[in-house]
């Protein structure tokens, strides 16, 4: 399996993955690799110094959406993240998995809420 090492400091050109846009940006290069076959995705996290969940929604926590755990786990692989941010990766997919689970139920369930509220 080939694989594509995606350096996020490079790619985003700033050591704070905080912003939407940014994960945006991962999220295609990420999707790119993905459609061209068998590669393997390498992201390292050298120099990132602070990382928010909702960069890593935008970023990989809407790959869920199309690809199932196994999938991801095959053909994703995470270098020099540090571990409170593994953390909260974890929270973000799970998150990401519920969603996508039963996307319907979940929309309808939040609407609901925000009417009540009004």
């Amino acid at each position: 399996m080939k694989e594509i090492r995606v350096n996020i400091f490079e790619l985003i050109g700033s050591g704070a993955a905080v912003s939407s846009e940014d994960g945006d940006i991962l999220h295609k290069r990420i999707m790119r690799g993905l459609e061209k076959g068998n590669i393997k995705i390498i992201l390292d996290f050298a120099n990132i110094e602070l990382i928010t969940s909702t960069f890593l929604n935008a970023a990989i926590g809407q790959l869920y959406s199309k690809y199932d755990s196994p999938f991801l786990r095959k053909r994703l692989k995470l270098e020099n993240m540090a571990s409170e941010d593994l953390e909260l990766l974890k929270r973000v997919v799970e998150r990401a998995k519920e969603y996508f689970r039963d996307k319907k139920k979940i929309e309808s369930a939040i609407k609901e809420s925000l009417e009540d509220g009004e």
